[in-house]
């Protein structure tokens, strides 16, 4: 046994450079302490944990193997990067972690040069990373690029778009495989890393290699012949001939906590002269924590917790969460419609298909990360008479807005979209922000675009998009809980392209798209305080409008304001567009529109971003009293005397 020091050795590294200064039998007792301070600090913050653990030995392998930051390292995801945030220069701010103004969830570029390329969707890492070694390579400068994949995300086709045209990149291209769910690996052991890294060491390479020229110079037969041995023989072995197929290098699988496995084989493949390599290595999610190994979800997303007994702080009940009642909504009305299914894209616990799966499991299809699929997937289930639910989370939808409009919109095929975490999400920020889907669908021909006001409205949008079978239909919720409205016994169809009034004024229209309707309701109370009778409306569609209620709104009231949970181009702007269209803005009307603003808004509360967006009820307020010139100042002393 090692003699530990006094001075933690994760006390003396702030930076990988320091990293590399302890000697190999250290990094044990360095990757314990960097695990340890990985638990320590989600317990306070909540976050990403499971992932991370997963990958404590191997980012220390990494940043001790490799020249970070001149060797770009790219984590797919990067919801495992904490483990790497608190050796690139940032443990002074990990308790900071997915609060308002301190450090992302995800890997983000401004914060640190270690954090190469920004990342929170999957899937992404080998092109960037593939970037990032063909730029070194043409500039003639030092550099690789890492590439650190997750199994789950090379289920994504972009992934194998990217390794098949790796070759490009020539040994500057490393692909590390974090099988996380043995999924694609049989059981590692010695004889397994033995083989790992005889065959990425140098001899074995260049033995290789003399054996590809000597079978070159053979006769064509023979030469593919000794090919196929080849592939076939390391295939058989570990299991890599189709990464081979792409053009890979492929070493592994390996255990992806054994340091004295992991060390060799990164330092082999480092100075390889073969072509891009891929790196199997298999981690277990959760690793070292036993609540976390114990848990089914592995701690994959946590609130703040005990670290002695893993027992996490949970908010007290409330409401329903909108994915829930999509989720039993659905459910039910399948119960009694034999053509409904509902398709996922990895997400199924995320946007409630779990809770239809229970009761529907033959008719609800989780597809993986492949969100493209999903949708064209569901074209076909539609254009042959079944009724498919496609729930996506909005910020993942816009990875397959091709299929959306060829594939859905110009056939006219009645598709029905679910959209799950529409508007602002808190910690998660701008990656996970559901902010455009509104701009994005409201604009295509055929579309209709729903957003409840509440889960009571949910149900009955769920039951109208059901019913709807003349084109593609998309209803928009946002992430948490529900206002605690009861739930209907019974859906109702709702008329499409109709609103309704839920509050009658005079001078002021408040016309809410969405979930703001709470807060401008809060608003028309706050205006009557001062003498401004408020009229609110609760639009419910962005396409198709409601133009007969709209124009009697602006008609018959000096000020109307528009209210969204979406970015610029999207209800608000649909609502100018026929104004102007009808001539009411050359009559004098005074119109507003809030909405989200045209910025990337980082993670914070809810509370404060809403505020940052001026979508509570106070900034509600102060636009229409500046639409008529009132100041708020004297306002108040009016509503004073």
């Amino acid at each position: 046994m090692s003699d530990r020091p006094d001075t933690p050795l994760l006390d003396k590294v702030a930076f990988p450079a320091d990293l590399r200064k302890l000697r190999p039998e250290q990094l044990r007792q360095f990757a314990d302490e960097l695990r340890a301070e990985t638990i320590s600090a989600v317990s306070v913050t909540g976050g990403h944990l499971g992932a991370g653990l997963g990958v404590v030995e191997l980012t220390t392998a990494i940043h001790y193997v490799f020249d970070t930051p001149v060797d770009k390292l790219v984590w797919d995801v990067g919801h495992q990067c904490y483990p790497h945030k608190i050796i690139t220069g940032r443990r002074d701010r990990i308790r900071s972690l997915r609060t308002g103004g301190g450090l992302s969830g995800f890997t983000k570029r401004s914060e640190s040069e270690y954090d190469p390329f920004g990342a929170a969707h999957s899937s992404t890492s080998i092109s960037a990373a593939l970037g990032f070694a063909v730029a070194n390579k043409m500039a003639g400068k030092p550099g690789r690029g890492i590439a650190v994949i997750g199994d789950g995300a090379m289920s994504a086709g972009m992934a194998y778009e990217a390794m098949n045209n790796a070759a490009q990149a020539g040994n500057r291209l490393i692909v590390i495989l974090n099988d996380n769910d043995m999924s694609i690996a049989p059981p590692v052991g010695g004889l397994s890393a033995y083989l790992a890294r005889l065959v990425s060491s140098q001899p074995f390479l260049s033995l290789r290699e003399l054996a590809k020229r000597i079978s070159r110079r053979l006769p064509e037969p023979l030469h593919l012949a000794a090919k196929k041995t080849d592939e076939f023989a390391r295939g058989m072995a570990m299991g890599g001939t189709l990464f081979e197929e792409l053009g890979f290098y492929y070493v592994g699988p390996i255990d992806g906590h054994n340091l004295e496995h992991l060390i060799p084989v990164l330092e082999n493949v480092r100075d390889a002269a073969e072509g891009p390599c891929l790196i199997h290595v298999v981690t277990k999610k959760g690793h070292g924590y036993a609540p976390a190994e114990a848990a089914a979800d592995k701690y994959h997303g946590v609130q703040k917790f005990d670290v002695v007994t893993g027992t996490q702080v949970k908010a007290p009940p409330g409401p329903p969460s909108y994915q829930n009642v999509f989720g039993d909504t659905l459910a039910k009305l399948a119960d009694t419609d034999p053509r409904i299914c509902a398709i996922t894209a990895a997400m199924p616990s995320g946007t409630g298909v779990d809770r239809f799966a229970k009761a529907h499991p033959d008719r609800a299809f989780d597809v993986g990360i492949a969100e493209q699929h999903a949708v064209t997937f569901a074209a076909g289930l539609a254009a042959e008479g079944m009724r498919p639910f496609c729930a996506i989370y909005s910020t993942f939808l816009q990875r397959a807005y091709d299929q959306v409009v060829h594939d859905v919109a110009i056939q006219n095929l009645p598709v029905r979209f679910a959209i799950d975490r529409a508007g602002l999400v808190g910690a998660d920020g701008a990656t996970h922000a559901g902010s455009f889907d509104v701009t994005y669908l409201a604009s295509l021909p055929n579309m209709v675009v729903m957003a409840p006001s509440d889960e009571a409205e949910l149900v009955h949008m769920t039951y109208t998009a059901a019913l709807h079978d003349s084109g593609p239909i998309a209803l928009r919720y946002p992430r948490g809980n529900g206002t605690g409205i009861a739930l209907p016994d019974a859906p109702q169809a709702l008329e499409i392209g109709k609103g309704r009034i839920v509050k009658q004024g005079k001078k002021v229209a408040i016309l809410s798209l969405g979930t703001r309707l709470e807060e401008a309701m809060k608003a028309a109370d706050m205006l009557e305080a001062k003498g401004l009778s408020t009229t609110v409306a609760d639009l419910r569609f962005a396409k198709p409008l409601d133009v007969e209620l709209i124009r009697k709104l602006l008609t018959s009231h000096e000020v109307a304001v528009t209210v969204e949970e979406a970015s610029i181009g999207g209800f608000g702007a649909h609502v100018l567009t026929m104004a102007s269209d009808e001539g009411l803005i050359d009559a004098g009307l005074k119109l507003r529109t809030l909405r989200l603003p045209d910025v990337f808004q980082d993670h914070d509360s809810p509370q404060k971003q809403y505020d940052e967006a001026g979508l509570n009820a106070p900034q509600i307020v102060e636009t229409v009293l500046k639409a008529l010139r009132i100041n708020s100042a004297v306002a108040e002393a009016g509503q004073r005397a």
